[in-house]
């Protein structure tokens, strides 16, 4: 436990050091008007309080990811600690506050159009395409598990199909409904009941004070299939949410389209962040516990949450912790939506007062969304098949957004290195990941560790090359 408590507190400290150096970086400017109040339009540019903002934010980004994310980590060992401090402190909360803030300084802009306006046309119309069918399979894997997990705790006439449907009902109308009507009333609600469960949780762990493994032990690969999943960098795209997420910076500017202020941005989007990786790490020494009780076979993460709760938390608890669990995915899935809908308004440049333009937006997405769906829920693997590319394509869009702000910084005359080494680092990851997964090419490897590190000279020499022909041209 010694270094669960380290961990812990080393998340706190960081949004209070590090987030704040991140936030002198940037220099935010409080008289500045934000999108909120200069674009109002009562759909999606509506101000809203500080305190709601980040309920929202933080939902919107605790997803299935630091909760089934970490628990599936865990099996790595207390690897998955270090990567939950380091990955949210380091990388992730810089990458959702940069994105975040500097959607806020150009108008709200969703993050195709941030990424394309540093990292050139090419990369807008690529980031177009990529983030909306992230956003759709967002929205399809975040509809299964959540309707299970209800099923269970209804009556039998209401199964998983019943449930598919109203979440489905529920999607069309936050889509479509202005963000006060649904996401700004219901989601401080959820977002209580997601850190009920996190709190009763971390308590529960001090009581039972089980006996985990420490980080000075040494941080073997503790994995069933070992062999198989290496710590890098299965690991790395395993706990996503919870440590860096792409998916986080197109939640970002839905978020920046409702700020008051620029001074909200650390809390808001810094400590978002840093609440899920505490929520994540919460959850990895819980499983880490249920681990060392009934041994690695459990494969369900479901199960194993469910578990948890009821035997820690109580029968009324446990009910309580699972609604919290269900509610992170739903209010995920309900903002993947919406942010598609946002990004192609945005790049098509049509404006969504109207119910009718809305609905030109919404369709189409929903019905390749229910494509999805049946698939996952006919083929037995399906679902487990679109995870999987889901956890690489949401990392592979936070190297996109890394690269874009540290183009920005060092266009801004800023101190790029803060962005520059995660990027570098995310890089590796997921080509390295492309390479040596089962969904992707399955290489060796030597051969896979080696392209890995290939990207990561490619990216230095051409991020070098730039910066020599850039020169000392700023921007503001």
């Amino acid at each position: 436990m010694y270094s669960f408590t380290i961990c812990l507190l080393i998340l706190i400290i960081g949004y209070f050091i590090y987030g704040r150096y991140a936030e002198r970086v940037f220099g935010p400017d409080a008289v500045r008007a934000t999108p909120a109040l200069t674009k109002a339009d009562g759909v999606d540019y509506i101000p809203l309080p500080a305190w709601k903002i980040f309920m929202i934010q933080f939902l919107n980004i605790a997803g299935l990811g630091p909760i089934f994310g970490a628990i599936m980590g865990a099996k790595f060992g207390t690897a998955s600690y270090v990567w939950i401090v380091l990955g949210s402190v380091l990388a992730g909360a810089v990458h959702d506050y940069f994105s975040g803030m500097l959607s806020i300084r150009h108008g709200g802009e969703s993050l195709p159009e941030l990424t394309g306006r540093y990292l050139g046309m090419t990369t807008k119309q690529i980031m177009r395409v990529f983030t909306v069918v992230l956003m759709i399979l967002v929205g399809a894997v975040f509809v299964a598990g959540p309707a299970g997990l209800l099923a269970k705790l209804t009556p039998d006439y209401m199964d998983v199909t019943f449930w598919i449907v109203v979440v489905f009902i529920y999607y069309i109308l936050a889509t479509l409904l202005p963000v006060d009507k649904i996401i700004g009333k219901i989601y401080p609600v959820f977002a209580i009941a997601l850190l009920f469960m996190a709190v009763g949780v971390l308590v529960m762990l001090y009581v039972h004070h089980p006996v985990l493994p420490e980080l000075w032990e040494g941080m073997p690969n503790l994995h069933p299939d070992a062999l198989d999943l290496p710590v890098f960098p299965i690991m790395f795209v395993s706990i996503a949410c919870g440590a860096i997420s792409g998916f986080h910076a197109t939640q970002s500017p839905m978020m920046a389209r409702c700020m008051k202020s620029e001074k909200y941005g650390r809390p808001v989007f810094y400590g978002a962040m840093i609440t899920e990786g505490i929520v994540a790490l919460i959850w990895a020494a819980a499983a880490t516990c249920f681990y060392q009780e009934n041994g690695m076979g459990e494969n369900n993460a479901s199960v194993i949450v469910d578990a948890i709760t009821k035997n820690w938390l109580g029968t009324i608890g446990g009910i309580l912790a699972i609604l919290g669990v269900i509610a992170a995915p739903v209010t995920s899935g309900d903002t993947a939506f919406r942010s598609a809908r946002l990004i192609v308004a945005d790049f098509m440049d049509m404006e969504q007062k109207s119910v009718r333009r809305r609905l030109y937006m919404c369709i189409p997405m929903f019905l390749a969304a229910i494509g999805l769906l049946l698939y996952s829920l006919q083929d037995a693997a399906g679902f487990d098949r679109i995870w999987r590319y889901f956890a690489w394509s949401n990392q592979t869009l936070s190297v996109f957004t890394l690269w874009a702000i540290t183009v920005y910084l060092v266009s801004a005359g800023k101190n790029y290195w803060i962005t520059l080494i995660p990027a570098l680092f995310m890089t590796c990851v997921c080509s390295t990941y492309l390479c040596i997964a089962p969904e992707g090419f399955g290489l060796p490897r030597l051969i896979s560790y080696g392209t890995g590190l290939l990207c990561v000279v490619v990216a230095i020499v051409w991020f070098a090359t730039w910066k020599v022909k850039k020169g000392n041209k700023t921007i503001q």
